[in-house]
């Protein structure tokens, strides 16, 4: 099975924080699943790092080069994954989302048929069958 992580789940992966919970563990080491990491979790934490040094320590060289070291696969970010935005519904009634760069993570999992593994508590939200909660 294919799997996208989201950038906070690709940092605990690479750095064996103790935070990754043992579902996400055992799906990153079944050797039967493909694990992705979005060319946006770089950009993300690029943009992190430079804002914020001191709070976000890894920068996008190490993040991406730590995934490539453990095996996982890069995704980059397509038009037909952006497209697949206009497909994603956000509850009027759920708690705010205002981070842009989940959503062009759930969208090319969608859009690809992959599952997303995400520890951020406000993306089942989307009620989108392949956000898979860690």
């Amino acid at each position: 099975m294919k799997f996208l992580i989201d950038t906070r789940t690709a940092i605990w992966a690479v750095s064996d924080d103790p935070k990754l919970s043992k579902m996400a563990k055992d799906i990153l080491i079944d050797e039967k699943n493909e694990i992705y990491y979005s060319t946006a979790s770089i950009w993300e934490i690029i943009i992190k790092h430079i804002a914020h040094p001191e709070k976000v320590i890894i920068d996008g060289d190490t993040l991406a080069q730590s995934c490539e070291d453990t095996g996982f696969k890069a995704l980059p970010v397509l038009n037909r994954h952006t497209f697949a935005l206009k497909d994603l519904k956000y509850p009027d009634d759920a708690p705010r989302h205002n981070d842009p760069f989940d959503r062009i993570m759930i969208a090319p999992a969608k859009a690809e048929g992959m599952q997303f593994l995400t520890h951020d508590s406000l993306i089942p939200n989307y009620h989108e069958s392949f956000i898979i909660s860690v």
